[in-house]
């Protein structure tokens, strides 16, 4: 251990220094090398993100010591993002517990979620803040669903995924905000575990499905091939689930719901896929792409 390590500044300057010199990638929480430095060395001592730099000059314990220097090197030489390090992430100013069960946070549908889906919901239960129902398809740690459920005081929330060991994560972060009365968790291939006959519907289907394409996954920066690839890849052209979506989607939202879906980089691929439906791509005030929203008798354009 560098016996010259002793602040919490000289362990963020010690970080930074050292991720300077690495071909890391950022992305899962932070942009850059100073930003990065600065959230591991908070939260790995327990710290809020806020704590104020005039304390950096604070003495670390030797045990703190230690488990710093072994998450800056899980870090740079294991190129592991920051988040399952701490096993938290933020997402919508809401923290959630991570591990790489899931995916790490970092969808532009928060940027939504903060204006409450304004202008495209259509539904007055949404609207006026009354009983409506949400679904989160393709859940993972449950961070756009819960994130909705704190924003629509009054809905109820189906978090939806295939991957039993996602829905583990998504519960945990549903306990953590008590939201057991309004939250719940099923396992489903896209819509299959809510029933054929789609008896419940939905005001809002809202979706960050895996949209990679397979060449695309192959070129991915080393912290990607953390994620579970459960999550990311979706076929050839990356839109395997999402078709499967943009077909099922109609039965299960109510004669004004909305339907919100992530694909990223392959929203090229799914305008040459459906050339003649006009996707309404939302323009994000603080970045990201590759977001449309569909209102529900839209849908029936695409059946």
């Amino acid at each position: 251990m560098p016996d010259t390590l002793a602040t919490i500044a000289d362990f963020i300057r010690f970080t930074y220094s050292r991720l300077n010199r690495e071909p890391v990638y950022f992305g899962h929480g932070t942009d850059n090398s100073w930003d990065e430095s600065v959230s591991l060395v908070l939260q790995c001592l327990d710290l809020p993100w806020d704590f104020s730099n005039e304390l950096w000059s604070c003495r670390i314990t030797k045990d703190e010591s230690a488990r710093l220097l072994q998450i800056i090197d899980k870090r740079i030489v294991d190129r592991t993002p920051l988040p399952y390090l701490t096993n938290q992430a933020w997402f919508c100013d809401h923290r959630f517990y991570v591990d790489e069960r899931v995916l790490i946070p970092r969808s532009p549908i928060a940027e939504l979620i903060h204006d409450r889906f304004s202008p495209w919901i259509a539904s007055q239960n949404l609207i006026n803040d009354e009983a409506s129902d949400i679904l989160d398809l393709c859940t993972g740690s449950g961070c756009i669903g819960i994130a909705c459920a704190l924003e629509f005081e009054n809905a109820d929330v189906d978090l939806l995924d295939i991957s039993e060991q996602a829905l583990e994560v998504a519960q945990q972060n549903i306990e953590y905000y008590e939201l057991q009365d309004r939250v719940r968790t099923i396992q489903s291939d896209v819509f299959s575990g809510l029933g054929s006959q789609a008896a419940k519907r939905y005001d809002l289907i809202v979706s960050n499905p895996p949209y990679v394409d397979a060449n695309d996954y192959q070129t991915m920066p080393e912290e990607f091939s953390k994620e579970p690839v459960l999550g990311l890849v979706s076929g050839a052209d990356g839109l395997d689930l999402v078709r499967r979506i943009l077909a099922e989607a109609a039965k299960f939202l109510k004669e004004d719901g909305l339907l919100v879906v992530e694909v990223g980089n392959s929203w090229e691929a799914l305008e040459q896929a459906y050339p003649e439906f006009p996707f309404t791509w939302i323009e994000f005030e603080f970045g990201g792409h590759g977001v449309f929203v569909i209102q529900s008798d839209e849908l029936k354009l695409l059946i």
